[in-house]
């Protein structure tokens, strides 16, 4: 058979794994990270539910299409920290700063792109 696996982890030149902690953020740490990311998360929710309302109070009622993209539009910067933390949180805490950082861009072009989509000629498309 195989000489290495006969061996230790010691005598391989390996590291014994069973014995070896997992770094994690302490909890404090964890919960003020993602309080202050996830106000910036809240700020594009917001924005969405509240362009959600002013186009469905519009003059002329969104269709199903309008509905799908505005509701997503709510939805998706939820789902984007919910991806970002589980990446996350189990890194250091700079780590777990940029993996939430660049969620929040994911989420910011995202915006912009439904803004431009919303304004542009292909916004019609969302209307009844």
């Amino acid at each position: 058979m195989n000489a290495r696996a006969d061996k230790t982890p010691h005598e391989a030149g390996g590291v014994a794994v069973a014995g070896a902690k997992r770094r994690t953020l302490p909890t404090g740490v964890l919960v003020a990270i993602s309080v202050i990311f996830g106000l910036f998360y809240a700020y594009f929710v917001w924005n969405a539910v509240e362009f959600l309302v002013t186009q469905a109070s519009g003059v002329v009622p969104l269709n199903g299409y309008g509905w799908f993209v505005l509701v997503f539009a709510a939805l998706f910067p939820l789902i984007a920290f919910g991806i970002a933390f589980a990446i996350g949180w189990r890194r250091t805490w700079w780590e777990f700063s940029l993996v939430l950082l660049a969620g929040l861009g994911v989420v910011a072009v995202f915006w912009l792109d439904i803004l431009a989509y919303a304004s542009g000629p292909g916004g019609s498309a969302m209307l009844g």
